[in-house]
This record gives structure tokens, sequence and C-alpha cells, in this order.
């Protein structure tokens, strides 16, 4: 697949997993599952199957960028593409797309969050190969949709039309949806033609350019100046200046909520975005009584569903909690409810405000 290329997106901060997701140290870059690799190294290991690893590229924060380096040795340098601030995600994809544009007018993309689990990998790239083969000869910008388990409030959803495209498991999409409320969500989980968003995409360059290019022309602008400056020692301060024409919007908000040619497939091969605390407990393993526990001193009595995290040596005793998140990492200890894991964000925001950020 010499045409196929991954952006892996690896800016944000992980604030619903605070306080272990560190302004200077997100959750990208940490071992969260104990098992002795980041999310980001397994993302780059998973994709590394699919296309060479020079055709991987790494767009992510500046500050992250010795970070990238060190976790991903094997990625070429020059593939660690610097965002020189935080615009969200449509800024992101279009620098990878006008870059990779300069490269490879063929190029079909595959853009990806760093910090999301796939567990049934095969399927996976079935998947995959069939959203390129889809795209690639095709005006077409491809989602992969998550078929629902539980009415969640912590994605947002795609609708699609019932009929296939002219391709067999590719459907069309019908509308986005951000976050719902819990009673919305039970109605997307009985209709039966919802999907969660998981916020990985696949297309052909030219496609996704054509899009900036209608729905987000600021951008467009932006960033198609850069042909002369891509690769070379004026590359970053060519995106320093692009970055401050840049609104900052969401690649789903900004153009696949617009766009007319968005597809969709319905996809099972064990995705979890692992996007707060309660992802991680389904995930982990745990004892007798629902209690996923990290931490070699910790003691549970009469307590249920709980995710614990404590540094090793810590005596860490809990007793009559249910469904809590207990997360200690020495300067922080959290204790909150699991249903409310969402509003953890509000606190990183309340920390800021009262000039706390030694501990964000």
């Amino acid at each position: 697949m010499r045409n196929t290329y991954v952006a892996i997106m690896a800016g944000g901060i992980g604030s619903r997993f605070w306080p272990k997701s560190r302004t200077d140290y997100p959750k990208q870059f940490i071992d969260i599952l104990n098992s002795g690799q980041t999310l980001i190294q397994i993302t780059f290991e998973r994709f590394a199957k699919i296309c060479p690893k020079e055709n991987i590229f790494v767009v992510t924060n500046e500050q992250y960028a010795s970070i990238v380096k060190e976790q991903l040795p094997d990625i070429p340098e020059e593939n660690i593409l610097k965002e020189p601030s935080r615009r969200n995600t449509a800024p992101c994809v279009a620098y990878v797309s006008y870059k990779l544009r300069k490269l490879n007018p063929e190029a079909n993309l595959i853009v990806t969050p760093s910090d999301h689990l796939i567990f049934n990998e095969s399927v996976f790239y079935e998947v995959i190969e069939a959203a390129i083969n889809f795209c690639k000869d095709r005006n077409a910008l491809v989602t992969l949709g998550i078929k629902p388990t539980r009415p969640d409030t912590g994605y947002g959803y795609v609708q699609f039309f019932q009929e296939q495209a002219d391709s067999p498991g590719v459907y069309k999409v019908k509308t986005f949806t951000e976050k719902p409320n819990k009673e919305i969500a039970e109605t997307f989980l009985l209709s039966g033609d919802f999907l969660w968003n998981s916020g990985m995409f696949v297309w052909n360059v030219g496609s996704i350019i054509e899009a900036f290019e209608k729905h987000l022309p600021e951008i467009a602008d932006a960033f198609a100046e850069g042909e002369k400056y891509y690769g070379t020692k004026d590359e970053d301060s060519f995106i320093s200046r692009a970055y401050s024409l840049c609104t900052n919007i969401s690649i789903d908000y900004g153009i696949m909520e617009k766009a007319n040619n968005v597809f969709v497939i319905p996809s099972t091969f064990g995705w979890s975005d692992v996007g707060a605390w309660g992802a991680l407990h389904e995930i982990y393993k745990k004892d007798d009584h629902g209690n996923a526990v990290k931490g070699d001193m910790v003691k549970v009595y009469d307590a249920s569903n709980n995710m614990i995290m404590v540094p090793d040596g810590k005596m860490v005793v809990v007793q009559g909690l249910e469904d809590y998140c207990i997360i200690d990492t020495g300067d922080v200890l959290l204790l909150w409810q699991k249903s409310k894991e969402q509003d953890i964000k509000q606190i990183t925001s309340d920390i800021k405000r009262n000039k706390l950020d030694q501990f964000l």
C-alpha cells in the first residue's frame, strides 16, 4: 500500500483523564493500561502493519515533539509535524493533508487519534482496506462508525441511510449528532441506524483538500500557500503564521457535518477511545466485586465497581464506595463518581481559573 498514509493526531491534553493526564505529559504518552506500552506506541504499531513506517505522520503540539521522538524512535523526524498552538482537529488535518499532497498527490490518508484501542485488529484491517478501496477512486469522505452497545453520552453519533452505497458495507451518512443526553442516546440505540463516531477517517488527499476549499476556505487558503515551504527549513515558521490565521474548529463540525459526500462503515472491531476513567475501568482486570485496581498496597472492603489507581507502595484503604474513581498521583487525590466522569473536564477549567496551573 505505497499510496496509503496515516496521520496520528497527538496534540490533545486528555483533560477527562485528569489528574493522571497532565498538560506537560498527557494520556497518549502514558502507559495507562500498565501494559509496558503507551497509547501512542500501541497506535503506531497498529498502523505500521498497514503501511511503511515512513508513511506515518504524527501531528502534535510542539511541546510534545521530543516525547514523540523518544517514544517512537522509528518515525522519521520530518514526519513529526509540530503545531504551534491548539486549534482543534481541522487545522491539524489540513496541515498534514497539504503537506502530503506535495509529497504524493495520489495519497490515501487514514486519520486517527493517538489514544484509542482496537481489540480485534484483523477485523479492523479489513475495515480499513474496504475504506481505502472505496475512497481511492471517489470523491468521498469515510468515517468509521462503531455499533453502539449502550446509550453512552460521552460519544458523538452518526446516523446513516439504510441503503448501501455502491460498495458492500458502506452507507451514506444522514446526520452527525454531538454528545446527546441520556434520553436521546437511548432513542439512538433503539433506532438501529445510529453509530458511535470513532473519530477515525479515511479519504483521498485530493478529496479532503477539496472539502476544505468548499467548507473551510480560510483554513484552505492558509495552508495552500505553504506549497513552497513544506519539507524545507522554513516550514516551521510558515506553519506558525498559518495557525495564527486558523479558527479553533474540529474536522467533524467544520467539514464532516456539512459535506454531502460523507459515508460510514458500521464496524465491530472492539473499539474503545479510553476517553475517561469509566472506559478504563471497562478494560482493566477487575476483582470479584468489579473493582479495577492499580497499586500494590490497596485494600478494599465492601466496595464495588470502582476505578482505583494509586502509586505502588502507598497504602490506600477503600470502604463502602461504589462506582467511584479514586485516583492518586502524589500531588492530587481525586474522588469522583464514575457516572459524573464527563464533568472532570470542568475541574481543569476551574483549576486554571484559580491560577493553580501546577496541578494541571
